[in-house]
């Protein structure tokens, strides 16, 4: 199913040329929903401090168009592959806490975390045997735990 983001994208570039950036925006198609894939030497901007534009722009594109996609899609804003390999680095620390918490029997926490972010910690951990996993706080940000399942 190819979802139409068309909108999408002329939204980012009209984000981009009112910020005076000149990017690229490439468009993958996967499962969980859209990418949005910017490129181009400016780019780099939205993933300076820690990703934190990348992050902000991810927020007003999910209030302004999450909902057309419906509960099991979400789109994705990146630039430069930064919240990929981000993602990427971010499952592969949960499964490894993961194997520890099963090893050692010893609680691990990962955190505070995005929403977002908890998610990708609370499938990839979900990955390995004889674990579970629990969002632990009151805020927007949480810290989640990863404990052997007795």
């Amino acid at each position: 199913m190819s979802e139409n983001v068309t909108p999408i994208v002329d939204f980012l570039n009209t984000f981009n040329e009112a910020l005076g950036i000149t990017s690229s925006i490439d468009v993958e198609h996967a499962d969980e929903g859209p990418r949005l894939n910017m490129t181009g030497e400016d780019a780099e901007l939205l993933a300076r401090h820690r990703g934190e534009p990348l992050k902000a722009l991810q927020y007003v594109v999910d209030m302004a168009f999450g909902r057309e996609l419906g509960e099991e899609k979400r789109i994705f804003v990146d630039a430069l592959g930064y919240r990929k390999g981000k993602d990427i680095e971010l499952r592969q620390m949960a499964k490894y806490l993961a194997g520890k918490a099963k090893d050692t029997g010893m609680e691990q926490q990962l955190g505070p975390l995005n929403p977002y972010e908890r998610r990708l910690v609370h499938m990839a951990a979900a990955e390995v045997p004889g674990v579970k996993t629990e969002s632990i706080g009151d805020t927007f940000t949480k810290t989640v735990t990863i404990s052997a399942r007795k």
